[in-house]
């Protein structure tokens, strides 16, 4: 303990943001619980810490007392003002009880101390930049797929869930100061992450726990192909074409509506970028998922239409009342038009806020609804 150790807590506080003076009262409250470890647990003891050398001054406090009854906290009046005659009953007598082989201990704990301060403003910098950016994508590499047995309870729960048979366990996303969990119900079925492999992830959750904060990233929520056409599509950043809806059965397919104000911009074309650049940099990004960019429309007739592409509509009706849109297509694109599993018109529903029902041509002729 001395004046370069002093030297350091400047430091700290200049790089780290650790205020020195906070850092010198935990250590001052450190060493009171070390000095009554080593020496007696049952002592009235200050300790002081000189700013200016560092060295560390224990110091006994016993209360003055008429009659004492027990030596180790309590001195008399005539004891007290043999020390210092302003002294009364009531007042605190202390006495430097510095230990000669204290300062030893001091380092030690001071040391301890320090590190902990560290690591708990380390974790509140962390939580500070990363509770900033839920919702936001970051970048990240693998670190670790945890096996079904290693996973936390809530894990394992996940993982019971119908549906999540097919995800990966329990992976850990290294972001450079943290890692981040990318739970089952967050993974996207089929796709094969491995340690190693470097992947965008949306940011979902940050939640502050003892042991430092813990983030929850996402490669299945709909918000990180929001992210992504914001990324790649400059258009979507300055506001000239506006992302209206997403859609997404993670892994399968996604429908995504944009729009634009201005009649001079083509907001699929812009989507869809020079030689359908942009939209392969995002196609990429989510492992070959399928992926429809449609346009947006004030008509729910006219949207309901776009939103069931690759299929080509003959006509629709919307209920107001309902919000039922009655779709006919012709007969070669029905199956197209509802998609396997019902995938296609699903999504569409989705995407519009519209129940859809769809039709062949030949059906609606025979009125078949």
């Amino acid at each position: 303990m001395n004046a370069e150790f002093l030297a350091a807590l400047e430091e700290l506080q200049r790089d780290r943001g650790i205020d020195k003076d906070i850092l010198i009262e935990a250590i001052e409250a450190a060493l009171v619980s070390a000095y009554r470890r080593h020496y007696g647990a049952n002592q009235n003891v200050r300790v002081h810490l000189d700013r200016s050398t560092g060295e560390p001054h224990v110091f006994a406090q016993k209360l003055v007392v008429d009659e004492v009854t027990d030596d180790r906290i309590e001195v008399s009046v005539a004891e007290a003002r043999r020390q210092n005659p302003a002294l009364d009953l009531g007042d605190v007598l202390e006495y430097n009880v510095t230990p000669q082989a204290f300062s030893r201990i001091a380092a030690q704990t001071a040391k301890q101390v320090v590190m902990q301060r560290i690591r708990e403003a380390e974790r509140g910098l962390i939580y500070q930049e990363f509770s900033s950016r839920e919702g936001d994508i970051v970048t990240g590499v693998i670190q670790r797929v945890e096996p079904l047995h290693d996973a936390p309870a809530h894990d394992l729960h996940d993982l019971l869930r119908p549906g999540q048979a097919d995800r990966h366990q329990r992976i850990l996303v290294n972001l450079g100061k943290t890692d981040a969990v990318l739970r089952p119900s967050d993974q996207v079925p089929n796709e094969d992450l491995r340690s190693g492999d470097r992947v965008k992830a949306y940011v979902t959750e940050v939640k502050k726990t003892t042991k430092g904060p813990e983030i929850y990233v996402s490669r299945s929520h709909p918000g990180l192909l929001k992210r992504l056409f914001e990324l790649e599509v400059p258009e979507i950043h300055d506001g000239l074409v506006d992302l209206k809806g997403i859609s997404r059965e993670a892994g399968f397919r996604s429908k995504v509506a944009v729009w634009s104000e201005d009649p001079n911009v083509d907001p699929v074309g812009a989507c869809v970028g020079p030689k359908g650049l942009r939209v392969q940099n995002i196609v990429t990004e989510i492992r070959g998922e399928k992926l429809d960019i449609v346009r947006w429309d004030p008509d729910p007739a006219v949207f309901v239409a776009n939103a069931l592409s690759p299929a080509k509509v003959v006509s629709v009706t919307v209920d107001s009342e309902t919000r039922v849109a009655r779709v006919v297509v012709p007969d070669y694109q029905l199956s197209l038009a509802i998609g396997k599993d019902g995938q296609n018109a699903r999504l569409a529903a989705k995407l519009t806020g519209w129940r859809v029902d769809i039709r062949s041509e030949s059906q609606a002729a025979m009125g078949d609804w």
